[in-house]
């Protein structure tokens, strides 16, 4: 029914990659983003250890970097929270961690850390539960 004429030779174009700001949600080209690692104890990252504990914030200007940045620099950093993070990362990743010997080779911490985590995490878990309807 309908043809297109004048398409022959001619190159599709190429996405950009695009970002999004993570304080006013504005979508940009990839290039134009500011970067970079803030504290944040509940940060684990999936697959290199060495930047637990660090979270990637991407934002549109330097001025949004910046709030942000200073946004979590009143957040007070719990190791117990980080070490709560390391272990649900473990128990959800691979094979099921049985001991506490495996969960420590997996995670990088010790039995006092990772009772510690245990407990920092079921207080949430009950804090939760009480301001639940």
């Amino acid at each position: 029914m309908w043809k297109r004429k004048g398409r022959k030779g001619r190159r599709a174009a190429r996405p950009v990659p695009m970002e999004l700001c993570d304080l006013c949600a504005r979508v940009f080209p990839e290039d134009d983003a500011v970067r970079g690692y803030v504290p944040d104890s509940s940060a684990a990252h999936a697959t290199q250890p060495c930047f637990d504990g660090l979270r990637l914030i991407t934002a549109c200007c330097d001025d949004h970097f910046d709030v942000i940045k200073d946004g979590y620099a009143h957040r007070p950093f719990v190791e117990e929270e980080l070490w709560a993070a390391k272990l649900t990362r473990a128990l959800t990743t691979g094979t099921p961690a049985l001991s506490m010997d495996q969960l420590g080779c997996r995670t990088g911490l010790q039995d006092p850390q990772i009772r510690a985590a245990i407990a920092w995490h079921n207080e949430r878990m009950r804090e939760q539960q009480r301001t639940d309807p």
